[in-house]
């Protein structure tokens, strides 16, 4: 096998791709920042118990395992940064008052996570703890929106969902709880089939709400369906309150409701979302609220947040153009290379690209267009126009 072969899903990042993801990460957290989000920055290897605890059991089977060296332990490879920062906020932190948290870097996954994904994600993400309100919510699917934008995706549909309604559609019927992760599994596939046999023995009420959900999706109407079709309960009456509150905070012509789509099911607790694009099958950003996110760390609070891969976003922008720059020659003769170097520094600070050229080299690079040149003209260094 070549030793310059890579592993299945894992690749280089080159210059101009590379370019376009870092100038995402430095958009996207000033953002961040001007909201009013600190920034963390957890580790990438984490003991596994503490990386799978609470929410991260979602992400067991996605997590590469090794020994640790030095402690004789089991390491984990993060998979994701969720658990990581709600750590952060429950062990480290340890406020009382509300903390918005943001965070960038990258993850490892055994597998990938969808059509030609990498397994490597360059994960972003924000988070609020310590609001229960709705408003903490929106706020968090208005950044996602506004991160998009920011890389000029303007054309987003927003899915809305809440686990809260299966929740509450089960939670007088003790058979369907047994049956609690199964039912998921078929309603986020739609399987109307597999759930008239699952369904067979459940209390009627139950079971009709159950084969209603998987038809309860299109723009904001679906709420007033779901209002008459699902049981009268107060639970879900506020589920929905909320996702319309929610929708017409984002706008309701960009919003579609799905209540079928519960991916993440197993750690939401409340309204969750995912911003769909043209050109990609999956949801690039996925969000909501996980009030018992720092129930492992030993402090539950309120919690909701959204993340995204910005190497999955770069590939949806157009290819950088090349950044203007000049051109320098590299000089050896006295007098001359001292002016020529403090000619170089002064274009640098003014913001300038310079880039000198070696002894019996050119330069021949993806990122930058040399328009100009330094020149040695009548004993002066000077800037020309290249043709």
């Amino acid at each position: 096998m070549p030793n310059w072969l890579l592993p299945e899903n894992i690749a280089d990042v080159l210059p101009s791709e590379a370019r376009k993801i870092e100038d995402l990460r430095r958009l996207i957290l000033d953002n961040f920042r001007l909201h009013g989000y600190e920034l963390v920055m957890p580790p990438m290897l984490e003991y596994l118990e503490s990386l799978l605890a609470g929410a991260g059991q979602d992400t067991e089977g996605m997590t590469f395992k090794l020994v640790d060296q030095l402690s004789g332990r089991t390491l984990g490879v993060r998979a994701d940064m969720t658990t990581q920062v709600a750590r952060i906020d429950a062990h480290l932190l340890n406020r009382a008052s509300l903390t918005r948290l943001c965070y960038a870097g990258s993850v490892l996954r055994t597998l990938p996570q969808g059509l030609h994904a990498t397994r490597e994600p360059f994960q972003i993400g924000a988070e609020i703890y310590g609001h229960a309100g709705l408003e903490a919510d929106a706020e968090i699917q208005h950044l996602a929106l506004t991160s998009l934008a920011l890389a000029g995706i303007t054309q987003v549909r927003l899915d809305l969902c809440h686990v809260g309604i299966l929740r509450a559609i089960i939670a007088e019927d003790a058979t369907a709880q047994k049956d609690e992760m199964a039912l998921v599994k078929l309603l986020e596939a739609k399987d109307t089939p597999g759930l008239q046999v699952m369904s067979a023995d459940y209390a009627p009420i139950t079971r009709e709400a159950l084969l209603a959900l998987p038809n309860l999706y299109g723009d904001i109407t679906v709420l007033d369906r779901a209002r008459q079709v699902l049981p009268a309960l107060p639970a879900i009456a506020s589920a929905l309150d909320q996702l319309q509150a929610l929708a017409e905070a984002a706008g309701p012509e960009c919003v579609t409701i799905d209540l079928a789509d519960l991916r993440g099911y197993h750690y939401e607790s409340g309204a969750i979302f995912g911003a769909y694009v043209p050109g990609l099958p999956n949801a690039l950003v996925r969000g909501g609220r996980y009030d018992h996110v720092g129930e492992a760390f030993g402090r539950s609070r309120p919690a909701t947040g959204f993340s995204m891969d910005l190497r999955e976003l770069a590939r949806l922008m157009p290819g950088a153009q090349r950044k203007l720059a000049i051109r320098a020659p590299w000089s050896t003769e006295a007098g001359l290379k001292e002016k020529l170097q403090e000619c170089i520094v002064a274009l640098r600070k003014a913001g300038e690209i310079v880039i000198q050229n070696l002894p019996g080299h050119e330069n021949d690079q993806d990122e930058f267009n040399c328009d100009r040149a330094v020149v040695l003209e009548n004993g002066h260094w000077v800037i020309k126009n290249l043709d």
